[in-house]
């Protein structure tokens, strides 16, 4: 098993630590956000708290969960090795100025961890694929190897399609419990609903979500003639619409 250090320890830091539980890896946690230090210390066996420069010494991995401007700060001062392998999961950080950060490690690799990563089937893209991320998460997380940074950083675009669609979903609660008298209910049903879709969803990449729409799609049914609603609306063009317009913060082409 390997030893894990964490250099920052805020949620997605504590996420990541309770999904490696029960896997054997001996794991730092770095004192900075000594609340949240102190409780993963607590409550996991394999867990201590250490200093930013015992972190990195004492770990053959380190994956950095800081903030952009305090990485900037700090590593250049930690005694980062040739050996060590590196997983960052810093927005606003590229690989090129991370590399100039702690200069001499090679096994370099950025990822974008959600925080279903500490229950597991979390999706996992990462640039470049060195294996670290894998050997440490994949037994419990889908692994993406994509090509370049820039699809890496797309990926953060599409993980803010997650707040309009549960947007709708609760637009959809409300309606139903308007209906019912029942907002709890409404709430357990629709969002049991979409759980059991994508828990029974094929999730290998061959077109699980193509299926899934043509088997609800019924022409003429009522799933069918809300999308055609919806889409008359301008539902789709106002979401590609709107993940056109994050292009520039994400280093991306424009369109």
């Amino acid at each position: 098993m390997a030893r894990i250090g964490f250099l920052g320890t805020g949620a997605i830091a504590e996420a990541m630590v309770r999904g490696l539980d029960g896997l054997g890896h001996d794991i730092l946690v770095s004192e900075r956000n000594a609340a949240t230090a102190q409780r993963l210390a607590r409550d996991f066996a394999g867990v201590s708290v250490a200093a930013n420069a015992e972190v990195v010494a004492q770990s053959d991995i380190v994956i950095l969960c800081l903030m952009s401007g305090i990485a900037e700060r700090v590593l250049p001062d930690l005694p980062f090795r040739a050996d060590h392998k590196v997983i960052s999961v810093m927005a606003d950080m590229p690989c090129d100025k991370l590399a100039a950060l702690i200069p001499g490690v090679a096994d370099l690799s950025l990822t974008i961890p959600l925080p279903s990563i500490a229950t597991g089937g979390c999706p996992l893209p990462v640039w470049p694929d060195t294996g670290s991320v894998r050997a440490v998460f994949g037994d419990r997380n889908p692994v993406i190897a994509v090509e370049s940074e820039a699809a890496l950083n797309a990926h953060f675009g599409a993980c803010a399609v997650s707040l309009p669609v549960m947007g709708l979903l609760r637009t959809g609660i409300d309606w139903l419990a308007a209906q019912t008298g029942d907002r709890a209910g409404a709430e357990i049903y629709v969002t049991a609903m979409f759980g059991a879709y994508f828990a029974a969803m094929r999730k290998d990449g061959s077109g699980g979500i193509d299926a899934l729409m043509a088997d609800l799609g019924t022409e003429g049914g009522l799933n069918d003639s809300l999308r055609n609603t919806m889409a008359q609306a301008g539902a789709p063009d106002a979401l590609l619409e709107g993940l056109d317009g994050l292009r520039e913060r994400l280093g991306l082409p424009l369109a």
